[in-house]
């Protein structure tokens, strides 16, 4: 079981909390190959995902995860959630506490919510993204990937490529990383990095003399491209798309530049020709598609492990 009732930050994982999830998801992700996907394992215990933030990915592959486990999955997204009446996050949290819900996934646009949440009932809580702060569950499925593919994780390096200052993503990945004995290097123009970068506990690359990633791929084993939020896309620290593309999107010729064994990865949705051209999305060294693949199974690993699945199994 994990040292923590919740999984909020990666704050609340240890390094051993972190093995024990991705060795957990090995055994899940044989389940998801099988033709009936099922385990008895939660059943009898309820997952509410509580989405008040637009989520496509994200959400679904929680609900999966759950029903795989047999727990009773119930969604609330934004728009039918007492919020849009005025409800207040405590209250919503009172709400769901009283129908003695066992373990509560929430996305909400400020930071701080899920910890709001755990505060004020007695389920387990799983950040599932809150505003610009942390997204762990990504991180932790980000990890998996890497293990998976590339055998390892301690001694790798990571480059992390985009909006760094905005990116719940990055919060997540780059302390997962350091935990693991891995490499977070952050990669991106001076304007989309925080104020003080240094206290991210990342390094902060050197780019190239018109300002170009080129330089920093040949040492990287994992090159991580952050997606552009277009729908924040007004007041951006770039001049144009064609801009950002141009100096910081990946494309074939800068995959031919790292290593032969090196991976791309995205956290999706991807805007092909923007942080990623379509040849490199499709290629056999772009991992998107396993990210999303590893995601049940990370997230059925994280589920089972916070809300006791070997005693419920031992009990059945």
């Amino acid at each position: 079981m994990l040292s923590s009732r919740h999984v909020m930050t990666m704050a609340d994982l240890s390094p051993d909390d972190i093995a024990e999830v991705l060795d957990t998801a090995v055994s899940f992700a044989e389940v998801n190959e099988r033709r009936i996907k099922k385990l008895p394992t939660l059943r009898g215990r309820t997952v509410v995902n509580l989405f008040l933030e637009p989520s496509t990915r994200t959400r679904t592959s929680f609900e999966i995860a759950a029903k795989r486990l047999s727990a009773d999955a119930i969604n609330f997204s934004a728009s039918s959630s007492a919020t849009v009446k005025g409800e207040s996050l405590r209250d919503t949290a009172k709400t769901l506490s009283a129908m003695a819900c066992d373990l509560v996934v929430v996305r909400h646009k400020y930071a701080g919510a899920p910890q709001m949440l755990a505060e004020s009932m007695d389920a387990h809580v799983v950040n599932g993204g809150d505003g610009i702060h942390e997204h762990p569950t990504q991180a932790l499925l980000d990890l998996y990937t890497m293990r998976e593919r590339l055998g390892r994780l301690e001694g790798l390096r990571v480059g992390i490529v985009g909006d760094i200052a905005h990116s719940r993503v990055a919060g997540s990945l780059v302390p997962a990383l350091r935990k693991v004995g891995a490499t977070p290097v952050v990669v991106a123009p001076a304007t989309l990095l925080p104020a003080r970068p240094e206290v991210l506990g990342a390094e902060v690359a050197e780019l190239g003399p018109v300002g170009s990633i080129d330089p920093v791929l040949p040492d990287l084993d994992v090159a991580y491209m952050l997606r552009i939020q277009l729908e924040r896309f007004e007041g951006a620290g770039f001049p144009s798309l064609r801009e950002y593309a141009r100096l910081f999107g990946m494309n074939a010729r800068r995959l031919a530049s790292m290593k032969p064994d090196a991976i791309v990865m995205h956290p999706g949705p991807m805007n092909r020709g923007v942080e990623i051209s379509a040849d490199v999305a499709d290629s056999p060294r772009s991992v998107v598609l396993d990210q999303v693949e590893s995601g049940v199974a990370v997230r059925m690993a994280v589920m089972y492990l916070l809300l006791g699945g070997a005693e419920s199994a031992a009990a059945a």
